[in-house]
């Protein structure tokens, strides 16, 4: 069986299951009989870029998006002629993780707080871990033990409060304490 083909077989495994095979499975995949054959199938893929390894030595997808083209621009105001072109490419993963993959997850959204910044029920925030929030940033925030999405705000006394983004909410301010988990780094939905 071609290397494309094992590739192929793990990827499939990774999107049905959520996770990435282990050397028992990926041996049953592909029907190799030692797990030598498959520690050397998973340095081909680390050093081909299509797995990442974490701080722990963990194996992560790195690349399952690839490279998609970026054609140009689309005007959001009055229609222009517009040639379809490649300008660049763009991965999209790279494009909203970075470097920050490891601490990087998404949460559902429940609930219509934070509707006037276009963050609807159903949508998915991608959100980063953070020990270091900025004034104005979205962040994940637990709240005298609840936890909840809201703008991050500084009175001018230097008390922060979690701001919602819809006029039918008050904001929070922490009764005893509160706790950055995470800054909102971008808004999913399908259409």
């Amino acid at each position: 069986m071609p290397y494309e083909d094992y590739k192929k077989k793990i990827l499939n495994f990774y999107k049905s299951n959520k996770r990435v095979p282990g050397y028992n499975e990926i041996m049953s995949l592909v029907g190799f009989k030692s797990k030598n054959a498959v520690y050397k199938l998973i340095n081909k893929l680390v050093e081909d870029g299509v797995f990442t390894k974490d701080s722990k030595g963990k194996l992560v997808p790195h690349r399952l998006f690839g490279e998609i083209p970026v054609l140009g621009l689309v005007e959001a105001g009055l229609p222009t002629v517009a040639e379809e072109e490649i300008l660049d490419t763009a991965n999209i993963e790279e494009f909203l993780m970075g470097d920050t993959k490891e601490s990087t997850f998404m949460l559902e959204v429940k609930g219509d707080s934070m509707i006037e910044a276009h963050i609807t029920e159903g949508d998915m925030v991608l959100v980063e871990r953070t020990n270091k929030p900025k004034i104005g940033d979205i962040v994940i925030a637990e709240v005298d033990g609840g936890w909840t999405m809201k703008y991050l705000r500084q009175n001018k006394r230097g008390q922060f409060y979690l701001e919602p983004a819809n006029k039918k909410y008050s904001p929070i301010y922490p009764e005893y304490d509160m706790n950055i988990g995470a800054v909102v780094k971008a808004v999913i939905r399908k259409l």
